[in-house]
Parts: structure tokens; sequence; C-alpha cells
């Protein structure tokens, strides 16, 4: 998909999202050697907007599966339409059973999930698999058989495998620790909040409307919240939605009263804002 460190960035840029030199390489890098990218890092910090806007720089179609505690084969995999099957067996009461059972487990009788469909077709495609930390061990060995072979196998079918192999991005906010097994098979990328001068660029890209003045106080402010200990720190995105919301506040400035009635759109729970309203000065900034 890229020629160069320099196309990603470019590329990427097209689509709205700005990507570091680190960001920009392993995804380079990640497509050269076919390899799946696990990305970690903070809530917020842009992991599911990159597999968002590789997909939409290769014309690629988007497959995910967003992962959760109790999440498993049927979900991820294929699961038979068994109320199909059973309207099927009932239409062909006279047919011996192994006529039956070969029509009913082919593949007009076959539910698609996200994995077996990222593997499946010619069409390019990028498979998200989206908080992975979040999903049972067990997930890690459906898994296992995907990311080491891109293939499949379905008892009743065969082996299914991929004719063309998708580009894989997981994404992981650390929650629980990830195998050695899978971790070997991907190339890692840990993305962090961006410094200063990025989360600039990257709010004065998503909102054209903020002058620069505004913009650079925008990120100081937040940049002092992060630094605070809180138990949640605003992610870029709440940094993007604060910009919007003072624009629509008509807000020339950071004043104090401007600050303290808008850091809910910041901070998501009570003891940050009390904390956040009792030690941020705005002077010092």
């Amino acid at each position: 998909m890229f020629t160069s460190v320099d196309d990603v960035s470019a590329r990427l840029a097209e689509t709205g999202y700005l990507a570091s030199p680190a960001v920009a390489t392993t995804v380079f890098l990640a497509d050269r050697l076919g390899k799946p990218l696990l990305v970690e890092g903070p809530a917020g910090v842009g992991k599911t907007e990159l597999a968002k806007a590789v997909a939409e720089v290769a014309g690629a179609r988007l497959v995910r599966l967003q992962c959760y505690e109790g999440v498993d084969e049927s979900r991820a995999l294929y699961e038979w339409n068994h109320a199909k099957q059973l309207l099927r067996i009932s239409a062909g009461r006279d047919e011996t059973w192994d006529e039956t059972r070969t029509d009913i487990f082919s593949e007009e009788f076959l539910l698609t999930r996200p994995l077996l469909t990222a593997i499946r077709g010619d069409d390019p495609k990028v498979l998200l698999i989206d908080e992975t930390d979040k999903a049972d061990v067990e997930v890690e060995g459906l898994l296992l058989e995907v990311l080491s072979d891109f293939q499949v196998t379905v008892p009743e079918l065969g082996t299914i495998t991929a004719t063309r192999r998708p580009f894989v991005v997981l994404t992981s906010n650390a929650s629980r620790e990830l195998s050695e097994a899978l971790r070997r098979r991907c190339l890692f990328l840990h993305i962090d909040f961006p410094d200063e001068e990025l989360e600039r660029r990257i709010v004065r890209l998503k909102v054209p409307g903020l002058d620069e003045a505004l913009a650079r106080s925008v990120v100081r402010v937040v940049g002092a919240l992060r630094a605070m200990d809180l138990r949640k720190a605003p992610s870029v995105a709440e940094t993007i939605d604060w910009a919007r919301t003072l624009l629509a506040l008509g807000a020339d400035t950071l004043d104090e009263t401007v600050v303290r009635a808008s850091l809910g759109v910041l901070l998501k729970h009570q003891d940050d804002v009390l904390k956040a309203s009792a030690k941020l000065d705005l002077d010092a900034l």
C-alpha cells in the first residue's frame, strides 16, 4: 500500500490523521513485511482511528472485531444459521440424513463473523481487532491461527485460507497482559499522548475555526490536566471536543469562568473535576 515512510505520513494526513515518525515507520513496516500491527496506549490517543485511516487510504473495507469479556468463537469466527437449518430439515422430510447434512452444512447456512470475513474474498481489507486486552485469554488461541497462517478451519467445510491477506491492526489499552505468542506474531507500536506541537496541529486540523493562540492555550491546559493524578486523563478526542465547545461558546481566550464551566467536556469523573478546579492555575500556563 505504501512506497515509503514519507508516503505513509502524507497519505494518512490526507485523511486527517497526523502520524508521528514512529507511527508512520511502524505502519510502513507492517505493510511491507505483511505483519499484524499491535498498537498499545492510553484510551483516546488514536489507536482505532489509525486502522480507520489506513483503510481509507488503501480503499479497503474495514472489518472490525470489537472485543469484550465473553466474546467467543461464534462471535469472532463463524456460526451456523440454526433457524435456517431447521427449516431446511423440515422441508426435506423425505431425504436421507446424509443428503440433508451435506446441504445444511454448506456455504448457504454459514454466518461469517469478522475473523473469517477478513480472510475471505479478493478485495482489500483492514482487520481491526479492537481492545484485544478485554477478550478472554481463550480468544487469543483463535487469533493465533488466523494471524500465523491467515487461515480458519471450519470442520464441516475444511480449511479456508486467505487468497489476499488483510492489513491487521490489534489495539490494546493494556488492561491485561497479552500472551507472548500473540506478541511474537505482531509488530509493536506504543502510541502515547502527542507532544504539544503535534496535538496543536491535530486540533487546528480538526477544528479549523479555532485561531492559533486559542489552540495553543487549549493544548497547554490539557497538558496540565494530564500531569495531574486523575482517574482518567483527557484524551486527544476530548481535546478536540473541548476546542469545538469553546468555539460554540464564542470564547476568544481561556479565562477561569469558561474553563471551569466546560471542564465536564474534558473530565468524566466528579473527583477529577474537583481536583482540577482546585489545582489548575491558568496564569502559570
